[in-house]
């Protein structure tokens, strides 16, 4: 009965202990922010360090205080940077897609649980073992439409011929190089799946019922009424004031061409993307036209899709982490080839934003804005937990090990006593 009790106690230990750093890096208790919460110029300071000491290409980096530009810096290896350096915005770019849908939406052109089949003209997803009917632009927006094509979409050389939009539905270009299709694998609703290729579903809504190309109808309906004068969907080596593409290593790398303007083909500067994030907030009085209501604009941060009790999506923008006011840090991230990492980050509690657009290092845009959440908030964001429970993950071993050695001896004495009893 000692061994049975004493193996139970052991078991007990091993998953306190571990549930105990789980829980710890998951709620931020094993992390210090780069500044005291109130300490705007000391979060600058350290996120400053962390560009020189990791910039291997260009960085722009802009903090917002309640909508107002309160710090910010630009780094380059070659060419100097500014506000109105133009920088590819990989992923990112869903998030302005999805304003681009919900334009439609309050238009009244678009329900957001109609079958998209009901609207698109030119082309529908193949038969598949689901029911089709199912996916909506609610559901593409949020990647939760049942689609498993999982793109990702390769970058095109700039001498290459790019496909069509229809070619692009029918015989998609993974970055993977595996093959992909665009259809649905999963039942519509039942789970989150990342999908490029609802993007390239949504690029393809948006031109049925506008009756315009894509990119024309962004730039009327979004971009000129904000002010994004550099916003652009043409190919980036032919625009001026863009950023110099690096690879990781810090060498000149090649511009490409992107066949899903939706879902990675947006580029704009640091100037755009501050109106951008404006037009967001109710409290901002520097926004002349804003082409979404505020509740809509509300609306796009409820989470649509939930994991372990907290909202990760919601329609077209990444919610990072909940903010003491109940809402969510919420924006969208974005890398591409040779080395593209980009985000925007919002804290609607405070109107506080962070934009970083950053080439030649594939993730020090994202760590900026990990900081950043974790600086606002005290948690850390989504898209970290797996790397911050890797980061207790030795301490949590060699605790296991402990504990196991103690219950080992803890036997043997137990054995010898009797033995000389």
């Amino acid at each position: 009965m000692f061994y049975v009790k004493a193996a139970l106690a052991t078991l007990a230990a091993v998953l306190l202990w571990g549930s105990v750093l789980a829980a710890g890096a998951m709620f931020g208790w094993w992390r210090q922010p780069l500044a005291a919460a109130d300490d705007a110029d000391g979060f600058l300071a350290a996120a400053r360090a962390l560009v020189e000491e990791h910039n291997r290409g260009q960085v722009a980096l802009v903090l917002l205080d309640n909508g107002a530009i309160s710090g910010e810096h630009y780094a380059s290896i070659g060419a100097g940077v500014d506000r109105d350096t133009v920088f590819p915005l990989a992923s990112l770019s869903k998030w302005i897609t999805a304003w681009g849908v919900m334009t439609l939406v309050e238009s009244g052109s678009l329900d957001l649980d109609r079958s998209v089949a009901d609207y698109l003209r030119r082309w529908q997803l193949p038969e598949s073992g689901f029911d089709n009917s199912g996916v909506t632009a609610r559901r593409l927006l949020s990647h939760t439409a049942g689609l498993t094509d999982g793109l990702g979409f390769a970058d095109h050389r700039s001498d290459e011929a790019v496909p069509t939009l229809l070619e692009s539905l029918r015989e998609p270009r993974a970055s993977s190089g595996k093959p992909a299709r665009i259809a649905v694998g999963l039942e519509p609703g039942s789970e989150w799946r990342y999908s490029g290729g609802g993007y390239l579903i949504l690029e393809l809504l948006v031109e049925d019922l506008s009756g315009e190309p894509f990119d024309a109808y962004l730039r009327r309906a979004l971009f000129a009424p904000l002010g994004m004068s550099t916003a652009s969907y043409a190919f980036l080596g032919d625009l001026p004031g863009a950023a110099v593409s690096y690879t990781a290593s810090g060498r000149p790398g090649p511009y490409y061409r992107y066949a899903c303007r939706a879902a990675t083909g947006l580029s704009a500067s640091a100037s755009d993307l501050i109106r951008f994030v404006r037009a967001q907030l109710p409290q901002s009085e520097s926004v002349a036209s804003r082409p979404l209501r505020q509740a809509t604009i509300d609306a796009m941060r409820v989470p649509q899709i939930s994991v372990l009790g907290q909202g990760i999506w919601g329609l077209g923008t990444i919610l990072y982490a909940p903010t003491p006011g109940g809402d969510h840090v919420f924006g969208h991230d974005g890398g591409n080839e040779p080395a593209i990492n980009t985000t925007v980050r919002i804290n609607p509690d405070t109107g506080d934003a962070i934009i970083a657009l950053v080439t030649g290092n594939s993730r020090l845009a994202s760590t900026l804005g990990f900081h950043w959440v974790f600086w606002q908030t005290g948690l850390p964001d989504v898209f970290s937990l797996g790397s911050e429970i890797s980061r207790v993950l030795p301490v949590m071993v060699v605790g296991w090990g402990l504990i196991l050695l103690a219950s080992v001896v803890l036997a043997f004495r137990r054995r010898r006593a009797r033995e000389r009893a």
